[in-house]
């Protein structure tokens, strides 16, 4: 399905994999930008099944953060009345933007963090079979375990995006 044009205040995010093939694709509005953040409010287009979110249905509505000088982002998805549902962490490459395409490299470890902050980390098994298939690098891996230290500090502290 081909996305509609961007207005002036949206973005489009592609997911790429190591290899630079597309993952995912989706629009979303700007809303901040403030030296290396990004925070777009997004919407699911489509119904989706996933494995421990269950069942997210189109019209899903999400706060994502993205971080230019970071190995990682944040999803904060809402509930019908804008509470938090849960954060849907993700670790990546550092993302580009250039104004209107922002795209970024999966590393494959998630990070799903409950409203009670508790908080489970994901796909290690995947991040180890994809690290041998794409090659990844010694330096990126090392980025990513600095990465998830820094964001499971973030969680525990309770603090931005975590805040509130």
């Amino acid at each position: 399905m081909e996305a509609s044009p961007l207005q002036p205040d949206e973005a489009l995010v592609v997911v790429l994999k190591h290899d630079g093939s597309e993952y995912r694709r989706w629009q979303g509005r700007i809303v901040e930008r403030d030296d290396s953040l990004i925070v777009l409010n997004a919407q699911f287009d489509v119904d989706v099944s996933h494995h421990l979110l269950g069942e997210i249905k189109r019209g899903t509505r999400l706060i994502e953060y993205y971080w230019l000088d970071r190995w990682y982002n944040v999803f904060r998805f809402l509930r019908d009345d804008g509470s938090t549902r849960l954060h849907y962490c993700n670790i990546n490459k550092p993302p580009k933007f250039d104004g209107r395409l922002l795209t970024y490299i999966d590393l494959d470890i998630d990070v799903i963090v409950r409203p009670d902050y508790s908080y489970e980390v994901l796909d290690l098994d995947e991040f180890s079979t994809n690290s041998q298939r794409y090659g990844y690098t010694t330096e990126e891996k090392a980025n990513v375990e600095t990465a998830l230290t820094e964001l499971i500090g973030l969680i525990e502290a309770r603090d931005f995006p975590f805040s509130g």
